[in-house]
Formats: structure tokens, C-alpha cells, sequence
């Protein structure tokens, strides 16, 4: 079997959805200034295209931004003053942190427990990474 012909075998034996060549898109932050909070007001639309705990997330914005926060009517809702690019950036780190395949790109993951060690795993490419923030849990 020459090289091609094991190019294409492997091709067809690999999942579909790893094929496809659609770039995933880093969800806005959609935010304004009430007084002294922040309310960022897409969160849970945000954690359901991402396919993630809106718990899991407010535990690590909140701890990024060193302030208390609450999720309200789909809305985070933070204590303190917050520019929309500050929370982008926290977002994005989110993502790669926890969304984002190391090895692939994709956003097709899931976190999961192994041996009491918390990881990400992709169901395209079928990698298995550790979490270096173990203590956002």
C-alpha cells in the first residue's frame, strides 16, 4: 500500500466532524455599567454555545477579576466597574483554558476526571490534556 492510498483510508476512517475545516468564532462580550457593577449580559448564552457550567465560568471570571459576582436571568452580574474588553480577554483565556483543544484548535471538548486529576478531552481529535487550574473546580 503506497502513501496515498494509506492517506485515504485513514481519512475515511476518521470521524466526519474532524474534517470539516470551519474555523470556530470567539463569542462578544456584550456588557454596560450600572452604578458600581458590571453586567455582562450575554453569560449564559455565551456558556451554552461553549458548552460550559456557567458556574464553572463565573468561579473563574470572578477569580480574574478579584470581585464577587452573581448569575441572574442568564446575566453575570459583577461587583465593580468593568471595561467590555477587559471581560473579552478573561473570556478568551476561559476559552483556551477550558474550551480549546491544545492539540487540534477545536472547540469540540469536554472536561472531564481522571484519577482525581481534572482534564480536557476532545471528542475530534481524541486528546487528552491537563488542566494547569485544577483549583477553579
Amino acid at each position: 500500500m503506497n502513501y496515498k492510498e494509506m492517506l485515504e483510508r485513514a481519512y475515511k476512517s476518521m470521524p466526519e466532524k474532524t474534517l470539516k475545516k470551519e474555523r470556530f468564532e470567539m463569542p462578544t462580550v456584550q456588557s454596560i455599567v450600572q452604578g458600581n457593577r458590571t453586567v455582562f449580559s450575554n453569560f449564559s448564552k455565551i456558556m451554552d454555545l461553549i458548552g460550559r457550567n456557567e458556574t464553572h465560568a463565573m468561579k473563574y471570571i470572578t477569580k480574574q477579576l478579584a470581585t464577587a459576582a452573581s448569575i441572574d436571568s442568564g446575566r453575570l452580574i459583577l461587583k465593580g466597574v468593568f471595561t467590555q474588553d477587559h471581560l473579552q480577554r478573561i473570556l478568551e483565556s476561559y476559552l483556551k483554558e477550558f474550551v480549546l483543544c491544545p492539540e487540534c484548535g477545536r472547540p469540540d471538548t469536554k472536561l472531564i476526571e481522571q484519577h482525581g486529576i481534572k482534564r480536557l478531552k476532545c471528542s475530534a481529535c481524541g486528546a487528552v490534556s491537563s488542566l494547569r487550574e485544577q483549583h477553579v473546580f
